[in-house]
């Protein structure tokens, strides 16, 4: 395959992951956008907000959470020159995690504090941030597919304590079940807690640092 049509091949794979994260983000208001059959049924619209504030919640939650998944996958993928059918499908499987995540957000807002519920959800954001680790990890092993420096762009510590804090959280959440889901915003310790380990390793920080 020649450079230039290997380049215009993953763009537009990467312009179709684009797409397929934009339908998820969609997807994800519809619960909302149907509860407005049933306005009538409420004394009025403060109510009915009143009335569904879980559902609210598990749209605001999971919103902000893929779209701090589009900017990781974002910061890991702009970096890509060539072709690779290998990293490609390591992105798909990540593709399938947010492409899943609306069916666990649905389940959120009608069984909040339902376990499998619990394990489904943040299973789920587990499964997106390991294959982005899995990405980078390929990409440093394959400098030949990327212009970046794999000291400073391609060093995939950030997602492996993505991982470790969403972990974390699983466990807080099921000891501890009035927590909630909020344990999931260990994610913001994320980036301090990778940079905190690549000084003790005699590192800089990320220059575009995965999720934060």
């Amino acid at each position: 395959m020649a450079e230039s049509d290997a380049e215009r091949g993953f763009e537009r794979f990467i312009t179709f992951l684009d797409a397929i994260v934009a339908i998820a983000i969609t997807l994800l208001v519809l619960p909302l956008v149907e509860l407005t059959a049933d306005v009538d049924e409420y004394d009025s619209v403060n109510a009915l907000l009143r009335e569904n504030r879980s559902e609210l919640w598990a749209f605001l939650l999971s919103f902000l959470v893929v779209s701090r998944f589009w900017f990781a996958q974002h910061d890991s993928a702009r970096h890509v020159v060539r072709w690779d059918r290998h990293a490609a499908s390591i992105l798909m499987l990540w593709a399938v995690t947010i492409v899943f995540l609306p069916f666990p957000t649905a389940l959120m807002a009608e069984a909040e504090d339902n376990a499998t519920t619990k394990i489904l959800y943040i299973g789920t954001l587990i499964a997106t941030m390991l294959f982005l680790a899995v990405f980078e990890g390929y990409l440093r092993a394959h400098p030949e597919l990327t212009d970046a420096d794999p000291e400073h762009d391609l060093d995939p510590v950030v997602g492996v304590v993505n991982v470790l804090m969403l972990l974390i959280a699983l466990a807080i959440t099921l000891a501890i079940p009035a927590t909630s889901y909020f344990p999931i915003l260990l994610l913001l310790a994320a980036g301090p807690i990778a940079n905190a380990w690549r000084r003790l390793r005699g590192g800089g920080p990320r220059r575009t640092p995965v999720g934060e």
